[in-house]
Order: structure tokens, then C-alpha cells, then sequence
């Protein structure tokens, strides 16, 4: 088993795994050059290849080694690539997007999730469920590093992502825009007894504090998951399966 402590963090433009990379490279983004573990060419990896060198993209074969030391000890499959995790997008293009697909904009808000697998975690949720794009903060925020981008399993790629200085200003805006807001928190209205028939983004907040109190009493709901459980709470990502997968029902149905 690797020792993740033996090693330095992966750099910002590392993206690793066999689904990250290979959504990396149906997503158009550039690409400087993928790296491919020495004899393991079969499988998904031998697709990749094929497709990195179909589109111009150096491939070097390293050894283990160096991709166990590359991804800081983290499961990379044999396979890493180097490039911009996403460029992050502009709010408007959000709107933009929601306009293209007929859509009422439906977005998703991480304030403050600060491990990077819960936020790549969260962009998988998006992704499933359709949202239009995930906002967050530029501070107290992971960044769409290496981890996210494996932890996404690909939705990193489709999902546009906008960094923001002001989550609170950012709600009321989506406001002014026409768009609902609603806090994810314990003690909330049940999320399946709240009108969702509308344009909407869902707020989740830190894993240990929550949606913030500023933030919280500029949404216009907040909503919760019923518990029927001795336990009272989801992690963060798996609450957003929950809420943004009924609100996607909802509002594919209408």
C-alpha cells in the first residue's frame, strides 16, 4: 500500500485516473502530454493512447514510480495527464448554458466545502442531475486541483465552474436574476414538500460549519433531508445526490 506522506502534493495541473483523463480528452480542453505506466497498454489505457496520439498529444511511457510520486500516492490507474483541471467559467455563462438546453438555470453552490474529493464529489452530483454549473467561493475553497478533478470521475470536464469573491453578494444576485435560492441545513423545510418548479441553486455548505449564517438568511429556503435514522446527517455530497437529484425530477417533469 502507498504512503501518501512520503510524498509532495501533485502539482495543480496533474489530473490522474483512467475516467479523469479520458473525459479530459473528449472535452476538447488542451492537453500538454500524458503520461502512461510502462506495460500496461490494455483496456481503457489503450483507447486513451489511442485517442491522445489521434489528436496530437505527446504520450511518454514512465514507470510506476514516477506516477506514484507524481500523484502524491494516490490511484492513478497508469495513466496521468497534464493540463488545466477547467478554465474556470464566468456567471453569465451559466445563464448561457441554461438558455441553450431551454432550460430554467439550475445551479448547485459549494460555500466554503474545503476538501477537494467532497467538491469533485459535488461536480459528479452536478453532472447526474444535470445542474448548469457550480459556483464557489475564491477563498476558504478547494481548487479544482488533481484530486477533484479524480474524485469528479470526468464531470469536471462538462461541468462549468465560477469562482466568486462574495457568496452571500453572489446569492443576492442570482436573485435579482430571477433565480431562487435555497440553503441546504438541518432543521430546514423538507426538501420534498418545497416548490422546486422554478429557476433554482442549492447551496451546500462546509463540512463542519454548514451553510454560513449570512448565507443562509439571504436564500429563500431552507430545505432539508427528512432522517429516519439514529445518525442526523449526510456527508455533503451524498446530501447533494439527494436534493439535486428530486429537484432534477421535479423539474424534468414539469
Amino acid at each position: 500500500m502507498n504512503d501518501k506522506r512520503q510524498y509532495d502534493a501533485p502539482p495543480e495541473n496533474l489530473i490522474y485516473g483512467r475516467n479523469a483523463v479520458s473525459e479530459l480528452l473528449k472535452s476538447g480542453r488542451d492537453i500538454d502530454k500524458i503520461l502512461l505506466q510502462k506495460g500496461q497498454r490494455e483496456g481503457s489505457i489503450t483507447t486513451i493512447a489511442a485517442l491522445a496520439i489521434k489528436n496530437g498529444i505527446t504520450v511518454v511511457e514512465v514507470e510506476k514510480q514516477k506516477l506514484d510520486r507524481l500523484c502524491a500516492g494516490g490511484v492513478h490507474q497508469g495513466v496521468c495527464a497534464y493540463a488545466s483541471a477547467a478554465e474556470y467559467a464566468e456567471l453569465d455563462d451559466l445563464f448561457k448554458a441554461a438558455e441553450e438546453k431551454g432550460e430554467e438555470p439550475f445551479f448547485a453552490i459549494a460555500d466554503g466545502i474545503e476538501d477537494p474529493h467532497n467538491l469533485g464529489a459535488l461536480l459528479r452530483c452536478c453532472e447526474c442531475a444535470g445542474v448548469h454549473g457550480l459556483i464557489i467561493p475564491k477563498r476558504r475553497s478547494a481548487t479544482l486541483g488533481a484530486a477533484a478533478a479524480k474524485a469528479s470521475a470526468g464531470a469536471l470536464a462538462y461541468v462549468p465552474v465560477v469562482r466568486v469573491s462574495n457568496i452571500a453578494a453572489t446569492v443576492k444576485e442570482l436573485k435579482e436574476r430571477g433565480v431562487w435560492c435555497y440553503a441546504a441545513e438541518a432543521g430546514g423545510q423538507s426538501i420534498y414538500e418545497t416548490p422546486l418548479d422554478r429557476a433554482s441553486a442549492f447551496v451546500f455548505g462546509s463540512e463542519g460549519d454548514g451553510v454560513s449564517r449570512i448565507v443562509r438568511e439571504n436564500c429563500d429556503y431552507t430545505v432539508s433531508i427528512p432522517m429516519f435514522g439514529r445518525i442526523n446527517s449526510l456527508n455533503v455530497s451524498c446530501a447533494a445526490s439527494v436534493i439535486l437529484s428530486y429537484a432534477s425530477k421535479v423539474k424534468h417533469s414539469l
